[in-house]
């Protein structure tokens, strides 16, 4: 699973999720983009399911970019556990998305299979997304 290798703290806070996406809104890599309508908490297994339904579908052609990482720990307490006695253990990584993160990119491939490889990845993300395309392919 996607973890970063190495934080500073063990456990971090659940901090607020208003606002949209000031960083990562605009498409820097490839010529389309899946673009989230909402906001969430991405798991590590939900972007690595969207990353495989992609690949699987352009199969070797085409480049693609994740442009989201999961880098926060949700903790958990164990089941039937009392309150108190403190924080639960980090068990899942999360990727913070806002309205109009780009979250996958793609460059090398027709734009209608682009588009059924986003439609195929945005069932295994748990909000809305959108196709967008670089209204220029030649020019960046």
């Amino acid at each position: 699973m996607l973890q970063p290798a190495k934080t500073k703290w063990r456990k971090q806070q659940k901090g607020r999720r208003k606002g949209n996406a000031t960083r990562g809104n605009r498409l820097s890599f490839g010529d389309f983009g899946l673009q989230a309508l909402d906001r969430a908490w991405i798991t590590d297994r939900q972007i690595e399911a969207g990353r495989v339904a992609i690949l699987r579908f352009v199969k070797r052609s085409g480049k693609l970019w994740i442009r989201i990482f999961p880098d926060k720990p949700l903790t958990k307490k164990p089941l039937e556990t009392r309150m108190g006695k403190g924080k639960g253990t980090p068990e899942v990584w999360v990727a913070v998305v806002k309205p109009g993160r780009i979250m996958f990119e793609l460059e090398g491939i027709p734009e209608e299979t682009a588009r059924e490889a986003f439609r195929l990845a945005s069932h295994k993300l748990p909000i809305p997304t959108r196709v967008v395309v670089r209204e220029h392919h030649y020019a960046r």
